[in-house]
């Protein structure tokens, strides 16, 4: 079997020079992980042409986000910082450590969750579910649910393109929890890891969910896959592959779409809020920043039309 970045039909490290230059200890893998992946560039080898009705939906999003955004900005406001529990979890440092293929890849996993309550749920748990859910028990809080970025295997396990990892089907086999998944993306999760799609609970742009006190905004960002989506809580956003720090995720693999990347890259960055954005791997110096330093710093997110996102990603 070759390794995953082949699988996956990534760049191996040599064949990606890298803006970032030196790192610390901490931070040395960095370039060579997004190489690995090839993600952090965002190119997409093939545009593929948008339907009417995902170009009218896609801008209907848009046309939402602002209103739907502020509303759940000024809802979470108040809660205190002790209540409110999040944690951004490395692969191959903070779990699944010593994982060769967890720590190539760098994925970021996340728990959010209420304090008070003794409630979280867990994002994109791959590689090692059971270690997330042992670090929130750790915590004192119990895992209630699951929430899913998109469905490719370094988020939620499974198989795809030749390779199996393991991720939310074991941990289903530990807890029950429901899987948040986003509507366009239930077939895509169930072929990917084997679990039925009546098995899975699906949203639509602009769901909440609650945990404890903590509401979770579902925000769908297709492009990188059919039902991407990222979760604005409190004053993050967790962005899954859809926004990097520097650039965002390839729409080359099935299902991408690279004019609705560019909607849902745009709807993002029209944001009337400053959120602080983190990512669903580590592929630049931070990892994390403010929406406003992404607005200034990611080239992805200067093209203001369609016609110059194509011109800058080229198919």
């Amino acid at each position: 079997m070759p390794p995953v970045w082949q699988a996956l039909g990534c760049p191996g490290p040599a064949e990606l020079e890298t803006e970032q230059g030196g790192r610390t200890d901490e931070q040395h893998t960095v370039t060579d992980s997004a190489a690995l992946h090839g993600l952090r560039w965002g190119g997409s080898d093939t545009l593929r042409a948008t339907t009417p009705e995902r170009s009218a939906v896609t801008s209907l999003n848009i046309a939402n986000a602002a209103s739907h955004h502020r509303g759940a900005a000024h809802k979470v406001e108040g809660m205190s910082a002790e209540r409110l529990y999040f944690r951004q979890l490395l692969a191959g440092r903070d779990f699944a450590i010593g994982d060769p293929i967890a720590t190539q890849m760098r994925n970021f996993a996340y728990l959010i969750g209420d304090r008070d309550t003794g409630e979280c749920v867990v994002v994109d748990p791959a590689y090692a579910a059971g270690d997330l859910a042992g670090i929130a028990e750790s915590d004192g809080l119990k895992l209630s649910g699951v929430l899913v970025t998109h469905h490719h295997p370094d988020h939620i396990g499974g198989s795809m393109m030749g390779f199996t990892l393991r991720g939310v089907k074991e941990l289903l086999d530990e807890v029950t929890v429901p899987v948040h998944v986003n509507d366009e993306e239930k077939s895509w999760v169930s072929n990917v890891t084997g679990i039925a799609p009546s098995e899975l609970t699906g949203h639509g742009h602009g769901d909440k969910l609650s945990v404890g006190a903590v509401d979770i905004e579902f925000l769908h960002t297709p492009g990188h896959t059919p039902g991407s989506q990222c979760f604005l809580v409190d004053d993050k956003l967790i962005a899954g592959d859809t926004l990097f720090i520097d650039g965002c995720g390839r729409t080359d693999f099935p299902g991408g779409d690279s004019a609705a990347m560019f909607a849902s890259l745009r709807s993002l960055a029209d944001m009337p809020i400053n959120p602080e954005v983190y990512p669903g791997h580590w592929y630049s110096a931070d990892p994390h920043a403010s929406l406003d330093s992404i607005r200034d710093n990611n080239y992805v997110l200067r093209p203001k039309s369609l016609a110059e996102w194509h011109a800058l990603m080229p198919g």
